[in-house]
């Protein structure tokens, strides 16, 4: 599917039709990536690159473009069962066009960071920037979440809330990877300042995105850090709970047991001493009762 955008009073606005610089390709067909590969002579490895999810980011230079593949966080669903997932974006970068190449069925314009925008090399530095700043977002839906999960952990007696952090743990050493590549890209990308004729807003932009990028690093290695080091806690937690919940019923159990003996000892078929009182009856529930409140005491001085 093609998507036409171009600038107007510096921002990205929609087109049906006409050339237009920015060309957005979500999951292109065959002819589409015929078209790429032709007519925009785009390099064949670099195109399927851009549309596997496991590829890391790389930039290339080509005779007539310059080539990058950056990663950003996939958007979250409930059927992904906590697990927070990254993909790739390939953006292919003419001397007055921009193609942009994803998976996903994306506007990937949203967010403050295209509030302004001047040039074509403003909106390639942004979409690195706008992937930044949804990764810090996904971050701090983890630790919420995290957060809530720890709550649950503390009540809980089965392994499902554990599991769930577990996924939450895995998330984040998917981003860690993916933002450490981004990382890489971004360093080159300084290097190679000369070849992109970046001007000095938008050198200055990049300076402020080498600092987005490890600030975000830092955050998600911290998230990290603290899931995995309390992880072994938060199991004892529930190996706990479920002591504590057999514990509680081996009492109960007892409870019950000891005057059923009572009961049972008085209900043999043979003749008992009290049997011809006629409050025998309340003398063997009292005597029921009294062995309950006995071990009850006994109970509370063991401090079991």
């Amino acid at each position: 599917m093609l998507r036409k955008y171009a600038i107007r009073d510096e921002k990205i606005c929609t087109l049906d039709d006409g050339d237009c610089p920015i060309l957005v390709y979500v999951s292109p067909d065959e002819t589409e990536i015929k078209t790429l590969i032709e007519k925009y002579k785009v390099d064949e490895h670099t195109l399927h690159s851009a549309l596997d999810p496991d590829e890391v980011s790389r930039l290339e230079f080509e005779p007539n473009h310059i080539a990058f593949i950056y990663k950003r966080p996939k958007n979250y669903s409930a059927q992904d069962q906590f697990l927070f997932k990254s993909g790739t974006v390939g953006v292919f970068y003419y001397t007055d066009r921009l193609i942009i190449v994803t998976t996903e069925d994306i506007n990937p314009f949203d967010g403050k960071q295209f509030n302004k925008v001047v040039t074509l090399a403003d909106i390639m530095l942004k979409l690195i920037y706008r992937a930044i700043y949804h990764f810090l977002e996904h971050l701090k839906v983890i630790n919420m979440i995290s957060g809530e999960l720890e709550q649950k952990i503390n009540r809980a007696m089965e392994n499902k809330y554990l599991l769930n952090m577990f996924t939450l743990e895995k998330s984040l050493v998917f981003y860690l990877n993916a933002i450490n590549s981004n990382a890489v890209l971004i360093e080159k990308m300084k290097i190679n300042a000369a070849k992109f004729g970046f001007t000095p807003e938008a050198l200055e932009l990049l300076d402020d995105i080498i600092i987005e990028n490890n600030q975000c690093y830092k955050q998600a290695e911290i998230y990290s850090n603290i899931l995995a080091s309390l992880m072994d806690a938060r199991a004892s937690i529930v190996s706990n709970n479920l002591n504590v919940l057999m514990k509680t019923l081996n009492i109960i159990t007892i409870c019950i047991m000891v005057p059923t003996l009572v009961v049972s000892i008085f209900s043999m078929n043979v003749k008992i001493p009290i049997a011809h009182l006629e409050p025998a009856f309340w003398l063997i529930m009292g005597l029921a009762a009294l062995s309950v409140g006995i071990f009850y005491l006994f109970w509370r001085l063991r401090k079991w």
